[in-house]
């Protein structure tokens, strides 16, 4: 079974560098198109939320803490709460479309 998916990434320098256009022409994969000052909708960013609010608190004074800290709130976000984020990007697209790239809930 062969699957079909296109990358979201946003214009971060390292993402529109003419290397990394000329490794996914290379490769054949398709990017989707990104507007220039669009919000970002990758579910990540909202993962990377939950995990930063479950170590604001916490003040570790080594790097092995900060570590230890990180990891445990990435395992404490559930697979149904990822599985929600990704399930939510019809309506989060559509949301932006209606409001012609401005800000949105998202």
């Amino acid at each position: 079974m062969r699957f079909y998916f296109i990358f979201q990434q946003d214009l971060a320098p390292a993402h529109v560098a003419k290397s990394t256009k000329d490794w996914f022409t290379k490769k054949q994969l398709e990017v989707l198109a990104w507007p220039a000052n669009s919000p970002d909708l990758n579910v990540i960013e909202n993962i990377w939320a939950i995990v930063k609010r479950k170590i604001r608190d916490r003040k570790p004074t080594t790097l092995d803490q900060l570590k230890q800290n990180i990891a445990t709130a990435w395992e404490a976000v559930s697979a149904e709460t990822c599985d929600k984020l990704v399930k939510s990007m019809p309506r989060r697209l559509q949301a932006v479309i209606q409001a012609k790239g401005a800000a949105t809930k998202y």
